[in-house]
């Protein structure tokens, strides 16, 4: 027996084959399909493989030939390598032009010449290259070459008066670099603002007392005493080497936070250069305040 419903659809007379006859029929042709060769060029097409970006320093913002600006493209991103050589490279200039003027200068027959010449081109190559934030090959190591007559000049007065006072101050200055470095990695100092605000505030605070005590020294023997290798001057230069000691942990996390940001290769040169500022100033304070305790 047929079932009903089945029928009641398939019937001749039925509503669904009346309006089946009445449907309008299609007029013209399908689109036809793609060739067998569209095919074949189809399947043999690479997967997608993500977005692609322009190349380095193409970027709006980061120069290039494009609208980004006109600021000069950067080839790559600076690594902790760029860094290390730079450095070394400025530690070396500073050691070679720091002996010249060693030799130049024995029983600080010359030194004073050296110490002006050193002081007056380090001090303005350095607050330039601070200010602007400019750092390259040539002023980065000029500025080395200077601070080399400097040192090696100071380092000859200070090593007639105390002999082997120099290698003290070194080894002291490399073991409260390395000591800092390890306790940076070891994450036993974290840099947070507050920290960073202390330290750029203590430093501020004993670089314009230092601008003090030289003024004072102008009108009153031995100025406000914080030079003068007294109790105070101790103290003060315990102090310096604390805060310079902790300026290098900023240091090393401007260093750190420039190569996760993706800083451009050629920042490498002014992170070295804060640095050496930083390592020449530690030197100097640790040579100071062994002189005062062997006084």
């Amino acid at each position: 027996m047929p079932n009903p419903v089945l029928t009641k659809f398939t019937s001749p007379g039925s509503a669904a084959q009346r309006q089946t006859q009445t449907l309008p029929r299609p007029t013209g042709t399908l689109p036809a399909g793609p060739s067998r060769e569209e095919l074949e060029r189809m399947y043999h097409q690479p997967a997608f493989g993500g977005p692609t970006y322009p190349p380095t320093g193409t970027q709006p913002g980061y120069g290039g030939g494009g609208d980004g600006g006109g600021a000069t493209p950067a080839s790559r991103y600076m690594t902790l390598d760029d860094v290390v050589v730079r450095t070394g490279a400025m530690l070396g200039v500073l050691l070679v032009v720091g002996g010249l003027s060693w030799v130049l200068a024995p029983n600080g027959g010359a030194a004073a010449p050296l110490l002006l010449i050193g002081l007056v081109g380090g001090l303005g190559l350095g607050l330039y290259m601070a200010f602007t934030m400019k750092a390259n090959a040539v002023t980065a190591l000029l500025y080395s070459a200077f601070e080399g007559l400097l040192l090696g000049a100071i380092s000859r007065v200070f090593n007639d008066r105390f002999p082997g006072i120099v290698i003290q101050a070194l080894t002291g200055t490399i073991m409260v670099a390395a000591g800092m470095l390890v306790v940076y990695r070891t994450g036993a100092i974290r840099v947070t603002p507050k920290l960073t605000r202390i330290i750029v505030g203590a430093t501020l605070g004993v670089l314009g007392l230092m601008i003090v005590n030289l003024i004072a020294s102008i009108f009153i023997d031995g100025g406000l005493g914080l030079r003068d290798g007294g109790p105070l001057a101790i103290v003060f230069s315990l102090l310096c080497i604390g805060i310079a000691a902790f300026n290098l942990v900023l240091d090393f996390d401007m260093i750190e936070q420039g190569i996760r940001q993706g800083a451009p290769e050629k920042f490498a040169w002014f992170a070295s250069f804060g640095l050496m500022v930083t390592l020449i100033w530690l030197y100097l304070e640790i040579l100071r305040l062994l002189g005062y305790l062997r006084e």
